[in-house]
């Protein structure tokens, strides 16, 4: 099986303008970025999203998004950040393979991320919540 882009960069067969790396993850910035400062951070051992990377490297993952939204907000000026990581096509997943883009946001950047509003009754909710916990 061919390597994705992503287990391509993280073994350094792509350039990238990384700005962090150890052990476990790289991250670097997204050539496409929807802000100034926009970073991946890319675990370095393939796992297809969010919900099948074991739970030591999600923790450290969200550790080093945490140190670059830091720095992004210091260095950058940057007035917020989004976390963002989507899971399958669905959610607008382009690349299988876990991965968290940190967002710097400022003032008046153009940006939307919107939830619009769904009406559901209680019954519906009750439904929901009862699947969500019976999966657990």
């Amino acid at each position: 099986m061919d390597k994705c882009i992503f287990c391509k960069i993280a073994s350094n067969e792509i350039k990238s303008y990384k700005v962090y790396e150890d052990d476990y993850v790289i991250a670097f910035l997204d050539l496409n970025p929807a802000s100034r400062g926009h970073t991946l951070v890319v675990t370095k051992e393939h796992f297809d999203n969010f919900t099948t990377v074991p739970k030591d490297i999600l923790n450290h993952t969200m550790n080093v998004a945490q140190l670059i939204a830091q720095a992004a907000i210091t260095k950058l000026g940057a007035k917020g950040i989004n976390i963002i990581t989507n899971v399958g096509k669905a959610a607008g997943q382009s690349i299988m393979h876990f991965h968290v883009h940190v967002i710097p946001r400022y003032e008046d950047d153009g940006l939307s991320l919107t939830f619009p509003p769904k009406q559901i009754e209680d019954k519906e909710l009750l439904l929901i919540s009862d699947s969500i916990k019976s999966g657990m």
